[in-house]
């Protein structure tokens, strides 16, 4: 706020009207002077007025002076207190001015007198010192001393009347004018220095409130490596009152400091010393992480900044080095069961590999846990997650030095042993794993049995990598599943000669799918009332280049494992929709889509494009679908089967009665035909049990709609018990053929066969001709 009466902010006008009351004794001088001059006048003159002028000088001065005392004293903080002493000081001035100014018009022209008009420019030169050295704070003070001081002197010498005094006179107006401007120009350069100060004040409070404020401790080191400016931060970590404790101490001190409080050891201390030291002599920046004792941890940074002044900053990064650690864990560690995950256990591995003794033993034990998708499936993930945990548990308790522990992903877990003496301890090792981890489980409620599956692999160090041991153990596994599960295996070479030719078969699968080099053959299916090819399945076939003809039960599942079992589908399908536009029109063909055909919405499109571009009727197409396909997705599968019912095309449930078969099945989905699996007539001529079982199905299927296919059919006996007592519509098997290509089945639709003709002649139904036939 600026003050309107004296031009200057308030604070400064508050301060100049202070400094008028400073050293009041310099005026009780000045007076006693005045007034002995005065006597001395008095004394020359023997003129009884200069008794009452010293005498006024005197008793003016003494006035004054007890103002300025006062005022010294007086708690001159606001404006309106400084505006009254300034007042108190301006009427002191004015009696004091005036009664020198009137001493000196009375020497030079009241009552002349040449001592005295000495001795009043010996007052005029004393007072006009004053007036700018002492009243610059008071402009007005110095506008009334100038009048009252100066210019009885200039009226005084032009009263004498001579032109020389005149001159002299006006010469002395100029004079008062100076002193104004003098006194101006100090309370300008003061006003200067004052805004100046406060300035740079306010600039270091800002700067000591930042300093104080921030959160990271700064210590600022001389040349000489002294501290000469610290925070508070820095003290409350050295654990002193204020960072001016630690002013002109060393780093080696202050680093001290913290080893006498407990906070460093001495090792860290010098550690932190000599890096530190480094980088501020080296000129640029290091960072440096030290853990105090009470488990805080802190990141000191030193730089040499500007006038070869060290800084160094340090800052609590506790939290964040949690924060890491914990993601580092997150990194390293499954969240679930806690174990090394597989990338921490490669790393691991690795290591513990490439230390010690190169000629030693080691090995790696993968193990999985047999039939897991059923529990997830049957129970729900989280009493999944609760059985990998529990056997995480079990596992766990073996891991040491020598043997680390891993979930490698899924429901599968890696134990690495790095020194083992000898193939048998290798092997008595894994024993007692696998006994401990075999057994009942309690997992929110549910009793669980837990049964695993082991791969494992021994050899010498030097012979073999991480990775090429993980491969081998897997191999190994797979040949434990194979051996039916519950079990472990070691690794021997010819698994991996296996593993090496179902890798190059799986290359030449590719290879036959992108050619074309794939073939379709047909089944026949007959229908029982006529004994005549109803329809064909077809049938994919590969013949291998090298190996010879390569069987489905191999290829098959080697194509959904690569995930390339789409492409046979879409082959197969369109193969048979054309094939089957050269058939007699009573002919349809069947294709069996799997699974995973039946997870993808394009199966309806694939469907519709091999019928367009064949040009082959809906009606003559039949799409067999297995349970499989509607247990991976029940809902989806579906509704794929109503919009390919929707198409006009036949639809089969294929293999009935085989895994998770369930009659929900025959009037919930929109099927036209159920085909039941070969197991049901093996023992048929041997056992009542099964001839019901499979009397029944058929019984079942039929009140719905559905038409009846047993497959498998390979004797003239399970076919006259199909006649005389099952009574299905349909039959398949190897009785009527193995599989023929597509211009065999045509060849055989066209052929007259002689029982047909037997059976019209003795009326016979021409099933029952064909058995008589054989039976002859």
């Amino acid at each position: 706020m600026v003050n309107n009466k004296s031009r200057d902010p308030d604070d400064i006008y508050v301060g100049f009207v202070r400094s008028l009351f400073n050293e009041p004794g310099i005026l009780l001088i000045g007076a006693f002077v005045h007034f002995l001059i005065g006597l001395l006048v008095y004394h020359h003159s023997q003129d009884t007025i200069y008794i009452v002028l010293a005498f006024g000088m005197l008793v003016g001065g003494l006035y004054r002076y007890q103002i300025i005392k006062r005022g010294k004293v007086a708690r001159i903080d606001d404006i309106e207190t400084a505006r009254q002493w300034e007042r108190l000081y301006l009427i002191g001035g004015t009696i004091q001015g005036f009664v020198a100014g009137l001493f000196a018009f009375v020497s030079l022209y009241w009552s002349p007198d040449i001592f005295g008009e000495i001795a009043a420019v010996s007052v005029l030169m004393g007072s006009t010192v004053t007036i700018a050295g002492r009243n610059y704070g008071s402009r007005a003070m110095v506008t009334i001393l100038t009048i009252s001081v100066v210019a009885p002197i200039a009226v005084g010498l032009m009263l004498k009347g001579d032109v020389h005094h005149i001159v002299l006179g006006l010469y002395i107006i100029p004079f008062m004018v100076v002193i104004t401007k003098v006194a101006s120009q100090v309370r300008s350069v003061l006003f200067t220095a004052i805004s100046e100060q406060k300035k740079a004040t306010r600039l270091a409070q800002r700067f000591n409130r930042a300093l104080n404020t921030m959160s990271h401790g700064l210590v600022m080191l001389s040349p000489e490596g002294r501290v000469v400016v610290a925070n508070s931060e820095a003290a409350q970590l050295m654990r002193v009152k204020n960072g001016d404790k630690l002013l002109g101490r060393s780093l080696r001190a202050v680093l001290m400091r913290g080893v006498a409080g407990g906070l460093l050891s001495q090792k860290d201390a010098r550690f932190a010393e000599s890096q530190l030291t480094r980088a501020l002599r080296e000129g640029r920046d290091r960072k440096l992480l030290l853990r105090f004792s009470n488990g805080r941890h802190f990141e000191f940074s030193a730089r040499e900044g500007h006038d070869d002044l060290g800084v160094i900053i340090f800052e609590d990064v506790t939290q964040r080095v949690a924060a890491e650690e914990k993601i580092r864990f997150m990194a390293r560690y499954d969240n679930l069961t806690g174990l090394p995950n597989r990338a921490y256990f490669h790393e691991s591995v690795g290591e513990a590999m490439g230390a010690g003794d190169r000629n030693r033993y080691c090995g790696i034990a993968v193990f999985d846990l047999d039939d897991f998708k059923s529990v997830n499936d049957t129970l729900g993930h989280p009493v999944g997650d609760g059985l990998i945990y529990a056997v995480a548990e079990k596992l766990a308790v073996f891991a040491s030095d020598d043997v680390k522990v891993s979930r490698f992903g899924g429901d599968e877990f890696m134990l690495y042993f790095d020194h083992v003496a000898d193939r048998a301890e290798f092997g008595t090792m894994l024993d007692d794993i696998f006994a401990s981890v075999l057994g009942d489980v309690d997992v929110a409620g549910h009793s669980l049995r837990v049964q695993v599956s082991a791969g494992a692999v021994f050899q010498r160090v030097q012979d073999t990598d991480v990775d090429e041991m993980i491969v081998k153990a897997d191999l190994a596994l797979y040949k434990a599943k194979e051996q039916g599960k519950n079990g472990w295996c070691l690794f021997e070479q010819v698994m991996d000669a296996a593993f090496r030719n179902r890798q190059v078969m799986k290359a030449d699968l590719r290879n036959a799918i992108e050619t074309k080099s794939l073939r379709v053959v047909y089944q026949p299916i007959v229908a029982m009332e006529t004994m005549r090819i109803a329809s064909c399945e077809a049938l994919c076939r590969w013949d291998h280049p090298e190996m010879g003809p390569i069987s489905p039960a191999v290829f098959i599942p080697l194509a959904e494992e690569m995930g390339i079992i789409a492409q046979i589908s879409e082959f197969v399908l369109g193969a048979a929709c054309r094939e089957c536009m050269n058939w007699p029109d009573q002919i349809s063909v069947s294709v069996n889509l799997s699974a995973k055909d039946f997870r993808d919405r394009d199966i309806v499109d694939k469907v519709r494009a091999a019928l367009a571009e064949s040009g082959l009727a809906p009606h003559r197409l039949e799409i067999e679908v297995t349970e499989t396909a509607l247990l991976d997705d029940k809902s989806s599968t579906r509704q794929y089967l109503e919009e390919l019912k929707a198409l006009g095309v036949g639809i089969a449930l294929d293999d009935f009665g085989t895994g998770y078969s369930s009659l929900s099945y025959l009037h919930t989905l929109p099927l036209d035909k159920v085909k039941i699996d070969r197991s049901f007539l093996m023992d048929v001529t041997r056992s009542d049990r099964s001839l019901e079982l499979l009397k029944g199905i058929v019984n079942l299927s039929r009140p719905l709609g559905l038409a009846v296919t047993i497959e498998g059919v390979e004797t003239f006996d399970q076919l006259k018990i199909l006649e005389h007592i099952v009574k299905p519509d349909l039959v398949q098997g190897f009785l009527f053929g193995s599989a023929l290509t597509p211009s065999g089945i045509q060849t055989m639709s066209n052929t007259v066969w002689p029982f047909a003709a037997e059976a019209e002649e003795t009326g016979q139904t021409p099933a029952a001709a064909l058995v008589a036939r054989a039976g002859h």
